[in-house]
Order: structure tokens, then C-alpha cells, then sequence
């Protein structure tokens, strides 16, 4: 039998229907006429007759015509809406899908597994996890752990032992002793207590890479989790059912605990949550499509799902993979504006980099090497300015090895620190069934990869501005010798008179996002601690820093390209060609 999730001023009803070829306009009738059986005061209305209404999709928000029948339009167990005409959008629904999700726009449910052990994962491995394109599954050796941990649990709570945050209230109260017949109660209470965060929702994707990172913690088998619940969130994961986590509410430690507790408030079937099948609805109605059931918390578990620096280091893994990709990337754009601004290559002999054996710079100058042999790939538009009368460059071309060389070695250094991270246990108490104890520590402190990740912006920002000043001898000319702004016909066009504007803007921007947030901390939880990494926003604006060195990037690309056109008929080498080429099958020239 088809059945519908329907929403109506706020309230969620499961809508059964005996075919499917019932029509929307029945689906909508059927859903008031639910809604205001649920009412004391019939919603206000006299009787279903009455109601204006119209129905669309949660997912996509398309609009249902009230003629076709359910089989043709809609799928089981689909969510849809039905607005009432006149009524003002109801604040507990999000009718929107979250901007720029990948998910939502391509994704195919999965074939592959991916195993986690908590020893493994990789930046690269938790961001394609991120983009849906696999399941997970834990090894054998992993659940075994797990199993073994949850044993040590099972005996303190059957002997009554005190231990923190099992029988005991959390941080300022971690001397008050919770009866036993309250200790499920107790992990319930820290979830909703804690799910204090504010701001925008994560985007699916980092939703994704957060919860496949708490996975990959858990199955390191140290934090007491039984292997039934953490099944139970292997399955939402596979499912693709993403809790509610707001962005901002984060210090840090212990751990991550306010969007930790967003993820755990949807995976025990409360607040929100977001599927590829749903879109956002309650979270009790998505697991129920999906087939699955609420969380039921047993002692300890609430803890085990929220505490960690998982949110620092799983933004900080997509960080690392995006700053890895603009970095090679600028090397690339730059070795194309110089070749427009006539540079030489000298500055890249390897035995000049053999005496300052960095291995970033040495390895930017073989690549700029690699873009510009004139022996291997001929540039005629190096060819035409051999013999001039220049020495060397300006430094924002003749220092690329350096500056960019350091960038490179700053994400190397970054990617290690946040490797090691996502493969650590970052819980409190800690069990260590070989010992049959639980021991109190503070694994759960994000300073490792806030610092890191203050140091990450501070690297990749200088790609933006080194590029800016690049940008500027682009479009000025008496540095580039080319027309002003790149553009014929100035005066009456402005060419790249802005878009520089917008880079140095974005620089500007970057470099008050550069001061370190992790230089701050605040005493919170009454003293008791003390001192906070404020690592999410480390992350957070690590992110916003790279987001602007690939626009800024982005810009001096399409100026480099506006300037070979100026050098036309030369050619530059056939490395470069390509990348002219690929420009340009997106972005024609502006003459």
C-alpha cells in the first residue's frame, strides 16, 4: 500500500492510500482532513471542502498538478507539502534545498563499500565519502573492538561503579552520581541539552564526511559505543539521512560537542533532517522512509557520539583537498601570465633551487619548468623576446618556486597533522577493554588541528596575494605592455578594470580571516573548562580563506588569457595551449 509523508502548518502525517491511483487533489484533501481531526478547533476551518490549498514535492519543490494521479507523480513513502492559501510558510519547515549540493543534484546510490577501521582514513578518502560515492562498512577486526569496549561499559553499569559521564553528570556536574534506572535518560538529556548550535546548516556533503568520520572514530573501539547503535548509524549514513547541524556553536572542546549533538538529535529521530528522497522533513518521518529506526541511547552512547573534534577535522580534510588542488593550480596560472608578460625561465635552473633544497620550492620550479621548456614544448612567444634587453622579473614571477614552494610545504605539514587526527580516539572517558578500565583525558582538545588549520589560511591565503599583484601588471600597461585593462577600445569598455577590484577585495578580506582564531579562548561549563581551541571557526574560515584564493586565481586565469590574445598569432607552449584551450570552451574571448 503506497503511503505519503505530508506536511501541513507544521505538522508531519503519514498519509496511507490504498492505490495509487488516487489523485494530489485527494492526497491534499486526506492530509487537511488528518490535520484537522488532530485539532481542537478543526485548524479553524469548518470543513475540508472549504480549504484552498496546493501540494508540491519537499524534494525539488516542484508544484503537483490536483488532476494527476499519485502512481504518475510521486513515489512511496515521497514527502510532499500542502500549502494552504493564504497561510504564511510555517518557520519549522525548510523549504529550500541546501545551496550548491552536490548530492542532491547527481547522486546515484552507491554500489561500492568503503571499510573503516579508525586506523586508515585518508583527506582524500573522507571527501569522496563526502560526495556520496560510497557506503561504509567496519572491518571484522573493528567490530570485534567495539564489541570488547562495550563489554567494560556493560559491568561498570552493572556493578554501579561512579565513572564520568556513564553514572555521572557531564563538566561542572561530573560529581553528581545519576541513579541507575536514569542513565539511559541521562544520555538523552546531554543530546537535546547540547544541540545549542546556531547559524546555517552544514551542506550535505560536509554533513556526510562529519558522520563518516564519527564512524571511523567509533570503530576504533575506545569510546564504549555498542555494536548494535553503531550499526544503526552505518545504516543512516548508507542511507544518506544528514541531521540538522548548525554551523556556528562550536569552541572546540570538549570536542565538537554542539554539532556532534545535532547529528546524534536526528539519528534519535528528533529535530531535522535532510535525504536525497526527502529533502528536509522531521527526522522521525526520513528514518521511517528510509526503513530505519530511531536511536535508542544506552549508557555512555550519548557521550560516544558527541564528543570529539570531528567537525574541526572533517572540514579540515576537505581544506587540505581543496588547498592542495589550488596550489598545483597556481602554479599552472602563473607559469601562463608570465609567458603574456614576456618573463624568462632562468629563475627556475634547478641549481639554483639545489642551494635552497626546500622540497616545495623545488618541486613549484620543476613544474614551472615542465609548463615552460622551450625544448620539449617551443613557445613562440618566448622565442620572441630571447634577446631583450630585461635581466629578470619582478618577483611576484620570479619568486613563484618560493613563495608557492612554502604553501605547498604548509599543506603537507597541515595534511599530516589532520591525518593523524581522523584516525585518532578523541573521546572522554576513554575504555581500554585490555584493561578493563575507563580513564579520563583530554584527547577530546581540537588545539592540534586548530592550530594547523590557522597555519593552513595563513599559507594559502598568499596565493590569492601573490596573484593580485600579478593581476595588476596584467592589466596595467606600463608593467605589461599590453592594452590598459586588457580590453580594445578602452574608455569605451573597462576590460578586467573591476575584476582586479573584486581580487583585491577578496585579499583584503583574507587577511583579516588570516588572525588566528586559536590564539583565542574563553572559560566555559563553569571553569571546569578552562581552555578552548575554538577550532570550528579555524576551520570554518580556512575554508572561506581557500574559497577566495580559488576566485582570485580564477581571475588572474581568464586575464591570462585575455592577454595571449593580444599576442596572437604567437603561440605559448603546448602545456599552456591546453589550458587556453579549456578557458576557452567556457569563457570566449572579449575583445
Amino acid at each position: 500500500m503506497p503511503r505519503y509523508t505530508v506536511h501541513v502548518r507544521g505538522e508531519w502525517l503519514a498519509v496511507p492510500c490504498q492505490t495509487g491511483t488516487k489523485t494530489v487533489r485527494w492526497l491534499g484533501k486526506e492530509a487537511v482532513r488528518r490535520y484537522m481531526k488532530n485539532k481542537p478547533d478543526n485548524g479553524g476551518f469548518a470543513s475540508v471542502d472549504e480549504v484552498k490549498f496546493f501540494v508540491r514535492r519537499c524534494k525539488g519543490l516542484g508544484l503537483l498538478d490536483h488532476e494527476d494521479s499519485l502512481e504518475d507523480v510521486l513515489e512511496d513513502n515521497e514527502f510532499v507539502e500542502v500549502v494552504i492559501e493564504g497561510d504564511v510558510m510555517s518557520p519549522d519547515f525548510i523549504p529550500s534545498q541546501p545551496e550548491g549540493v552536490y548530492l542532491y543534484n547527481q547522486y546515484r546510490e552507491p554500489e561500492k563499500y568503503f571499510y573503516l577501521d579508525g586506523d586508515r582514513l585518508t583527506t582524500e578518502d573522507l571527501v569522496n565519502l563526502g560526495k556520496g560515492l560510497f557506503k561504509i562498512k567496519i572491518t571484522t577486526e573493528a567490530e570485534a573492538k567495539v564489541k570488547r569496549s562495550r563489554e567494560v561499559i556493560d559491568s561498570i553499569v552493572k556493578k554501579h561503579t561512579v565513572v564520568y559521564g556513564i553514572t555521572t553528570g557531564f563538566g561542572k556536574f561530573a560529581r553528581t552520581v545519576v541513579p541507575i534506572s536514569k542513565l539511559r535518560e541521562l544520555q538523552v538529556n546531554l543530546v537535546r541539552s547540547h544541540s545549542a548550535g546556531v547559524g546555517k546548516p552544514l551542506i550535505p556533503e560536509r554533513s556526510r564526511m562529519l558522520l563518516a568520520l564519527r564512524i571511523n572514530v567509533l570503530a576504533k573501539g575506545y569510546s564504549g559505543i555498542s555494536l548494535e547503535t553503531l550499526q544503526q548509524v552505518i545504516e543512516a549514513f548508507n542511507a544518506s539521512c544528514l541531521p540538522y547541524i548548525p554551523e556556528q556553536g562550536t569552541v572546540g572542546a570538549s570536542g565538537d560537542l554542539a554539532p556532534l549533538s545535532h547529528l546524534t538529535l536526528g539519528l534519535i529521530g528528533e529535530g531535522k533532517m535532510w535525504s536525497t528522497k526527502s529533502g528536509w522533513a522531521d527526522a522521525k518521518y526520513v528514518l521511517e522512509a528510509h526503513g530505519l529506526k530511531p536511536i535508542t541511547l544506552k549508557p555512555k552512547e550519548g557521550l560516544a557520539l558527541i564528543n570529539g573534534t570531528q567537525m574541526i577535522t572533517s572540514l579540515g580534510c576537505e581544506a587540505v583537498e581543496r588547498a592542495s588542488a589550488i596550489a598545483r593550480q597556481a602554479d599552472i596560472v602563473a607559469a601562463l601570465t608570465l609567458e603574456v608578460l614576456k618573463g624568462t625561465t632562468r629563475a627556475f635552473d634547478t641549481d639554483i633551487h639545489a642551494l635552497r633544497p626546500h622540497r616545495g620550492q623545488i618541486e613549484v620550479a620543476f613544474r614551472f619548468r615542465s609548463l615552460l621548456d622551450s625544448d620539449h614544448h617551443p613557445s613562440e612567444i618566448a622565442e620572441s623576446h630571447r634577446f631583450c634587453d630585461r635581466v629578470h622579473d619582478a618577483y611576484t614571477m620570479r619568486c613563484c618556486p618560493q613563495v608557492h614552494g612554502v604553501v605547498n610545504d604548509t599543506i603537507a605539514f597541515v595534511k599530516d597533522i589532520i591525518t593523524t587526527e581522523i584516525n585518532s580516539a578523541t573521546d572522554n572517558p576513554m575504555v581500554f577493554a585490555e584493561r578493563g578500565e575507563t580513564i579520563s583525558g583530554g584527547n577530546f582538545h581540537g588545539e592540534y588541528p586548530a592550530k594547523a588549520l590557522d597555519y593552513l589560511a595563513i599559507g594559502v591565503h598568499e596565493l590569492a596575494a601573490i596573484s593580485e599583484r600579478r593581476i595588476e601588471r596584467l592589466c596595467n600597461p606600463s608593467l605589461s605592455e599590453l592594452p590598459p585593462f586588457l580590453v580594445t577600445e578602452g574608455g569605451l569598455n573597462s576590460g578586467f578594470m573591476i575584476a582586479h577590484c573584486t581580487a583585491a577585495s577578496l585579499v583584503s578580506e583574507n587577511k583579516a580571516l588570516c588572525h588566528p582564531s586559536s590564539v583565542d579562548s574563553l572559560s566555559t561549563s563553569a571553569a571546569t573548562e578552562d581552555h578552548v581551541s575554538m577550532g570550528g571557526w579555524a576551520a570554518r574560515k580556512a575554508l572561506k580563506v581557500i574559497e577566495h584564493v580559488e576566485q582570485v586565481l580564477a581571475i588572474e586565469l581568464l586575464a591570462a588569457c585575455q592577454g595571449i590574445e593580444f599576442l596572437r598569432p604567437l603561440r605559448t607552449t603546448t602545456p599552456l595551449e591546453k589550458v587556453y584551450d579549456l578557458v576557452r570552451s567556457v569563457v570566449r574571448f572579449g575583445k
